[in-house]
């Protein structure tokens, strides 16, 4: 029963991972408390560079760039390699939220801002917490996770609300209609809950339905405080 406490390793023991938690948070935090208003743009690695969605989360990038947002990424290549593309082209704050996997992903070179993350839920953290509104373009399960975590947060009222919209209408159709026959039909969700998203494929419509939000958002504190 005397077991030689010095022959554990407790680096890999579950109350040391806590620190290397803590650790992660704390960077995320010290690395980002400077961004004031970005925008996460989220889409599949596997995107060819030749792919019209590739160029349309450019352009995407490029718009909100424009307008004085930083965009954040997953760091990866296909379309996240396209907004950070878009941001540094228009030589704004072009963030990469890298994460270890046994395959290693390679952060893309348009990052002007990196981050590495071993945990997911931290990296989300990180996603949510500095971001203005959430494009989701065409991708895989990551990419839906992202998607659905992020609604689910809004409808239960966990974090404020804000922009979500998928872009890629044909993509992403298939998936709005099962989400209206099923969850919808079958009362699963209400019906005010389909506006926590909206369908957009235009860069300039993304852009203008980020903005519209926030000013409508500005007008009705303004009328709360008349």
């Amino acid at each position: 029963m005397n077991q030689n406490i010095f022959s554990t390793d407790f680096t890999k023991e579950d109350p040391w991972r806590i620190f290397r938690i803590m650790s992660e948070f704390v960077d995320g935090f010290e690395t980002l408390k400077e961004v004031e208003r970005a925008v996460s743009i989220f889409g599949s690695s596997r995107m060819k560079k030749d792919h019209p969605y590739y160029a349309l989360a450019e352009k995407t990038a490029e718009l909100f760039t424009r307008e004085k947002y930083a965009v954040i990424t997953g760091a990866g290549n296909g379309i996240m390699e396209a907004a950070n593309k878009g941001a540094k082209a228009m030589n704004g704050q072009s963030i990469g939220l890298n994460i270890l996997l046994p395959d290693p992903q390679k952060p893309n070179p348009y990052i002007t801002i990196p981050m590495e993350f071993r945990y997911f839920f931290v990296r989300k953290l990180m996603f949510a917490k500095y971001s203005k509104a959430f494009i989701v373009f065409p991708g895989g399960f990551g990419t839906c996770d992202e998607f659905f975590e992020i609604i689910a947060l809004i409808q239960t009222r966990r974090i404020t609300p804000f922009p979500v919209v998928l872009a890629g209408k044909k993509y992403w159709k298939g998936l709005v209609d099962w989400i209206q026959d099923k969850c919808l039909a079958e009362h699963m969700i209400d019906k005010k809950e389909m506006s926590i998203f909206a369908l957009i494929d235009e860069p300039e419509e993304i852009i203008d339905f980020v903005e519209k939000f926030y000013s409508k958002k500005r007008e009705d504190g303004h009328a709360r405080r008349m």
